[in-house]
């Protein structure tokens, strides 16, 4: 799946990095935690965090990841958008809380394969 095809089916908006709407979503990680994710996200990961700051973009560059999406209607840091528009990596938000939108893409991308 692309990162355009879940914005669509998920109702996502697109906040920064338009450009690298094309990648492919190859699974996801959720975490808050930088060194977690730097740890344990896999390339092609789309990662769900309420992080707005700079340093999530360095950790999605380093872990290719294919797009964040910002939870409870967050939205990047100026710089972060900045950061995401460089890189083409594609920032993204949605009203919803962490678990919910986990779960609508935990069953998303199952149905998928």
């Amino acid at each position: 799946m692309k990162v355009k095809d879940m914005i669509e089916k998920l109702n996502l908006k697109v906040c920064s990095g338009a450009s690298g709407l094309d990648r492919e979503i190859k699974g996801g990680y959720t975490s808050d935690l930088l060194s977690d994710v730097m740890g344990n996200a896999r390339e092609g990961n789309i990662w769900i965090t309420l992080q707005t700051h700079k340093n999530i973009m360095a950790i999605a560059s380093l872990k290719e990841l294919s797009a964040i999406i910002l939870v409870k209607g967050y939205a990047p840091e100026e710089d972060t958008a900045t950061e995401s528009e460089t890189e083409g990596i594609p920032i993204l938000s949605t009203p919803l809380q962490t678990f919910e939108i986990t779960g609508k893409i935990f069953e998303l991308l199952r149905t998928e394969k």
